[in-house]
C-alpha cells in the first residue's frame, strides 16, 4: 500500500528535477501540482509593449517551459493550473478572508490586514517592517499597514479584468497560488517549494491569507532552492549575465546541464562555469561510454546462460553503492554526495571491460549485468537516463565539435596527419596536433586498433582546475 504525497510548486529545482522521482521510488503516491501565473503586472506591462494579449504571451511563454522541462527530463505535474482559470477560485478565498475580518475593501481594491494575523513572519522569521514594499506591486498610501498587500486590485485601462463582488479587477500575485493549492489539494498539503527569494514576502502571505480562509490550513514541509550564481556573481539581466536554458544546450546535452545541476545540493547557491559545465559533460560522456559498453559485451552473452550468483567484490561494491545512494538522498535530498557513490561501481565496470586483470575475473558477465543494472536503477531515480546510451553519446560528440568548431571529417583528417607524422617519426609535429585538439576539448585515445577520440574538457580549463586549490 503506498503512501500520498502532494506538493505545491511555484518554481522547486528539487522537485522539478528529481524529488517527485524518489518519492515514487520510495513507493510513495505523488500528486504533484505546478501552477502558472498568466496574470501579472510584468506579464501585462510586457504584453503592452509587444501589443499582444497577456494571456496569449502567458501560454505561448509555457508551452516554450514545457519544451525545457522535457530536454532536462523533467517528470509533467499531475496538474498544471493557471491563474485565468480559476478566478471563481481566487474570489471565493478572497470573500472568506474578508468574511473572517482579515481584509479590507478600498474603491473596488481588496486589501490583506497584516494586523489581523499574529503569526506574520514565522516562516522566515522576519518583522513587518522588512517586507519589500513595492517590489511587485505599487505603494498604497490608503492602507491601513504598509505591509498589507492586495488580494484583489481594480480594473486599470490597458489590463485584463474579471468581475467580482467589489466590482472589475485582477487577483493579487499571492492570492493566486493559495487559491489554486487548496482547489487541487486542500488547505493542508505535505511539501510546498520555490525558490529563497520567495520565502519572504510571497510564501509568508501565502501562509497568511490561507490561514485566515481556514484555520486549518497547514504546510508540513517549505523547501526552497537556491539561486544560480554566473562566476559567483547572481545571475541578473541588470548584470548582463543572463542567458537561457535553450542557450546552454545549443552546445552542452541537455542531460550535461541536468548533472550540473544535481551536482550542487538543492539548497545551496549553483555557481555556473564553463569549466564546471564542461566537467559536467565530461562525466556525463564516461558515464554513458562505460554503460553503453558493458551494453554491447553483455549483448554478445546469452542471458539465460547467467548465473545466479556474482563474486564477493562485486556484491560489496554494489550493496556500498545502494547504501551509500540511499542514505544521502534521505538526508534532504544531497545529490552531489549520491553522485559520488557511483564512481566505483564505475570504475569496476571498466576494470571488467577494459584491463587484463578484469577480463579474467570469474563470474565477468554476471558482475557486468548487477554494476549496469545497479547504475542506471541510479541514473533513473536522478533522471539522467538517455533514451539510448549510443545516441546521447553520438549527441554529446556532436555537441563536443560544435563547442571546438570543427566537423567529424576536419578532426578525422587530423588523426590522418597524426598518423603520419608518427610514421615519419615526427614526433613533435604528432604532439602538436595531440595538443591542438586538446585545446578545444577533443581527446585522442591510441589503441592497438587505431586511434579514436571523445569529447574532453579544453586544455586550458584543465590547468586551471589543477592549478584551483
Amino acid at each position: 500500500m503506498t503512501s500520498a504525497i502532494s506538493a505545491m510548486l511555484v518554481f522547486m529545482l528539487a522537485l522539478m528535477f528529481f524529488i517527485g522521482r524518489y518519492l515514487n521510488y520510495l513507493g510513495y503516491e505523488v500528486n504533484y501540482v505546478r501552477n502558472f501565473t498568466d496574470v501579472d503586472d510584468k506579464i501585462i506591462a510586457r504584453a503592452n509593449e509587444l501589443r499582444e494579449d497577456p494571456i496569449k504571451l502567458s501560454k505561448r511563454f509555457c508551452e516554450e517551459f514545457h519544451l525545457d522541462m522535457a530536454y532536462l527530463h523533467c517528470l509533467p505535474p499531475s496538474v498544471e493550473p493557471c491563474v485565468s482559470d480559476h478566478m471563481p477560485n481566487i474570489i471565493d478565498m478572497i470573500q472568506q478572508i474578508l468574511d473572517n475580518g482579515c481584509a479590507y475593501t478600498i474603491n473596488g481594491d481588496v486589501y490583506f490586514s497584516v494586523d489581523k494575523f499574529p503569526e506574520y513572519g514565522k516562516l522566515s522569521g522576519r518583522k513587518l517592517e522588512d517586507n519589500r514594499a513595492g517590489e511587485r506591486v505599487s505603494v498604497d498610501t490608503r492602507k491601513k499597514n504598509p505591509a498589507d498587500f492586495a488580494l484583489w486590485k481594480s480594473a486599470k485601462e490597458g489590463e485584463p479584468f474579471w468581475e467580482s463582488p467589489w466590482g472589475p479587477g485582477r487577483p493579487g500575485w499571492h492570492i493566486e497560488c493559495s487559491a489554486m493549492s487548496a482547489a487541487y489539494l486542500g488547505y493542508s498539503f505535505d511539501i510546498h517549494g520555490g525558490g529563497m527569494d520567495l520565502v519572504f514576502p510571497h510564501h509568508e502571505n501565502e501562509i497568511a491569507q490561507s490561514c485566515a480562509a481556514c484555520k486549518k490550513s497547514n504546510i508540513t514541509y517549505w523547501i526552497h532552492n537556491g539561486f544560480v550564481n554566473i562566476d559567483s556573481e547572481k545571475m541578473s539581466k541588470s548584470l548582463g549575465n543572463f542567458f537561457t536554458i535553450r542557450q546552454v544546450i545549443d552546445l552542452y546535452h541537455p542531460l550535461a546541464l541536468r548533472l550540473f545541476l544535481i551536482g550542487t545540493h538543492y539548497r545551496s547557491p549553483i555557481n555556473y562555469t564553463i569549466a564546471q559545465i564542461e566537467s559536467a559533460s565530461d562525466r556525463l560522456f564516461y558515464i554513458y561510454q562505460a554503460l553503453y559498453d558493458s551494453q554491447i559485451v553483455l549483448s554478445q552473452h546469452d542471458e539465460a546462460s547467467r548465473k545466479d550468483s556474482i563474486p564477493a567484490g562485486t556484491a560489496s561494491c554494489i550493496n556500498k553503492f545502494q547504501d551509500e545512494f540511499l542514505v544521502s538522498m534521505s538526508d534532504d535530498l544531497h545529490t552531489p554526495v549520491a553522485l559520488a557513490a557511483m564512481s566505483d561501481p564505475l570504475k569496476l565496470i571498466n576494470d571488467l571491460l577494459h584491463t587484463r586483470k578484469g577480463k579474467k575475473q570469474g563470474l565477468r558477465i554476471e558482475s557486468l549485468a548487477a554494476l549496469e543494472k545497479t547504475i542506471t536503477s541510479g541514473l533513473e531515480i536522478l533522471g539522467l537516463v538517455p533514451t539510448s546510451y549510443e545516441e546521447a553519446l553520438h549527441e554529446l560528440r556532436e555537441k563536443a565539435l560544435k563547442r571546438a568548431k570543427l566537423t567529424e571529417d576536419q578532426v578525422r583528417q587530423k588523426i590522418t596527419e597524426r598518423d603520419t607524422a608518427r610514421q615519419n617519426k615526427e614526433y613533435e609535429r604528432s604532439d602538436a596536433i595531440r595538443k591542438e585538439l586538446a585545446a578545444v576539448g577533443i581527446a585522442l585515445m591510441d589503441s592497438p586498433e587505431g586511434t579514436t577520440w571523445r569529447p574532453a574538457i579544453p586544455l586550458a580549463l584543465q590547468e586551471e582546475q589543477v592549478a584551483s586549490p
